[in-house]
């Protein structure tokens, strides 16, 4: 397996997404009971890292970090130290539920509004049949319905824990309660990957895609959820990454 290269102090994996998810699957097909907790991580969350203190910590204990963003790609060419390609949290999504169909793996889907955890979680039975959903629940709960979303997660016991709450919330919320996630082998953070299986939002066009403008074509079409911070605010971080990371030596 490649290693890592440090961005802004962030360890990002250099494996390419199949390779991702070969790691993904030999630690799930083992018998050892430790959490696997893997970051897709952006440049939006390497500039939070410079600051944020938590952050750091839960960096520092992931055991896999992958660079979601063509910003950590140029930034590990200019440093000499290339990564093969972007991992998306989309991506791997989509790679797992297809070899969890052919495993028959266990998922659990924490994260979204209702009605499109509703709809996501039903588009993935309908296309990935052999693929069990062990459970599911909205991203909107109190700190009651917090605990019976952690007993019926350790008690379902999923492969793979899928949450879509948000980047850096998610990873804090995996960090806050990584002891109580008994029995479940991965867990890692999709951003708005349920939004697209629901048909709430669009894919990005593959012409967006080819010139590496997903980012944009967010920034262009996509609502911000309650409670959320503005997406302009939240993209006012690429160019700071853009300088620390890229142009400054």
């Amino acid at each position: 397996m490649r290693g890592s290269v440090h961005i802004l102090g962030v360890p990002f994996s250099k494996l390419t997404l199949n390779e991702t998810v070969q790691q993904l699957a030999a630690h799930i097909q083992t018998e050892q009971p430790k959490l696997f907790h893997l970051i897709t991580a952006n440049p939006e969350i390497a500039i939070a890292h410079q600051t944020d203190k938590m952050l750091q910590a839960i960096v520092k204990e992931a055991d896999l970090i992958t660079p979601d963003g063509i910003g950590i790609v140029l930034a590990a060419k200019r440093k000499g130290d290339p990564i093969p390609e972007r991992v998306t949290g989309y991506d791997l999504l989509l790679q797992l539920l297809e070899r969890g169909d052919e495993q028959g793996w266990s998922f659990y889907f924490l994260g979204t509004d209702e009605e499109t955890s509703r709809n996501a979680v039903n588009e993935i039975r309908y296309r990935y049949p052999n693929a069990a959903v062990a459970g599911r629940h909205n991203g909107f709960f109190s700190a009651a319905q917090e605990a019976r979303i952690l007993e019926d997660i350790q008690q379902s016991k999923p492969n793979i824990l899928i949450i879509a709450m948000g980047a850096p919330y998610t990873d804090k919320w995996i960090h806050k309660n990584r002891g109580k996630l008994n029995g479940v082998k991965v867990v890692f953070g999709v951003g708005g990957s349920l939004d697209v299986i629901a048909g709430k939002v669009k894919p990005t066009p593959a012409i967006w895609k080819t010139m590496h403008l997903e980012w944009l074509h967010r920034l262009l079409t996509v609502p911000v959820a309650k409670g959320q911070k503005s997406r302009w605010r939240r993209q006012s971080a690429l160019p700071k990454f853009f300088y620390r990371a890229i142009l400054r030596k």
